[in-house]
């Protein structure tokens, strides 16, 4: 249903401007930024009948400030824009290959950091298996004020998230990391990986594992830390052959999605040949 005032289009000029028209749509209304996954609804049989806010022209919301100690991402930052201002980090490496391999140029010129998270069916969505490696949190703000959160915390709670509250920025950690983002994409499935796994790691002086991450995403419906592997990972030095033994050992842990793309049984199956060029990109950074 429309706002209060029965426009069913509002072009936010403030975050507060945003906030106040989504409470006053309540579950009717929907953020809108880049709208690459929005306007695709209706092949997917989703509902057309919401009102939308426009938060694209926010100011606040278009910011990336590289800080001495983490980077903050404005929601309506886009994927091209993350690629550009992030490729020169190799601590961030892993956000900026998601970003610059996600999808296709066009797409990537609207998509938003903000949409690729809150995209909940969206299960091969690149940046969010990045993300979770890198320990990025969430800001969300709404009309009682702002909250922080893990990304892993805002995949588990997305869905039930009250109607005036929209994501504000994501923060990046700085730390003394290496990263990698790989996919595999299938000429059926188009712009689509059919398995994601973004990897960062911190060693020692010696090249011993002292902390790991690894995040699988569009093998099940919602992209997750893969702890079992980061586990085996950490107090060895970083070895293909051992990664990818250790991979193909812990593949139960995932339940493969069926799609039109690719089986479910394929998707796991193809994780450890990721595991392992992962480990191959990290080696050529370190």
């Amino acid at each position: 249903m429309p706002g209060q005032n029965g426009e069913r289009f509002h072009a936010a000029t403030s975050l507060a401007d945003a906030i106040a028209a989504l409470a006053d749509r309540g579950s009717a209304g929907a953020a809108l930024a880049g709208a690459t996954w929005i306007m695709r609804a209706p092949l997917r049989h989703e509902r057309r009948d919401l009102s939308y806010v426009a938060i694209s022209k926010i100011d606040e919301l278009r910011r990336l400030d590289i800080l001495d100690r983490e980077i903050s991402i404005g929601a309506c930052v886009t994927h091209a824009e993350l690629a550009s201002s992030l490729g020169s980090l190799p601590e961030c490496r892993a956000l900026a290959q998601a970003a610059v391999n996600s999808a296709n140029p066009a797409v990537r010129n609207v998509a938003t950091i903000g949409g690729n998270l809150c995209a909940s069916a969206f299960a091969a969505a690149d940046l969010v298996p990045a993300l979770l490696c890198l320990d990025a949190e969430l800001e969300i703000e709404g009309a009682k004020g702002s909250e922080r959160m893990t990304v892993k915390r805002f995949l588990e709670v997305r869905t039930g998230i009250e109607p005036d509250r929209l994501v504000r920025r994501v923060i990046v950690p700085r730390t003394a990391r290496h990263s990698a983002h790989i996919r595999l994409p299938l000429r059926k499935a188009g712009d689509y990986p059919a398995a994601i796994v973004s990897l960062a790691a911190t060693l020692n002086p010696t090249g011993v594992v002292e902390s790991a991450r690894v995040a699988v995403g569009s093998v099940e419906p919602v992209a997750r830390r893969w702890e079992q592997l980061e586990t085996s990972l950490v107090g060895h030095s970083l070895d293909p052959r051992r990664a990818t033994e250790q991979a193909e050992r812990f593949c139960g842990d995932f339940l493969g999605r069926e799609g039109v793309e690719a089986p479910g049984w394929y998707r796991v199956k193809v994780l450890p040949s990721l595991v392992r060029r992962a480990v191959l990109a990290l080696q050529e950074q370190s």
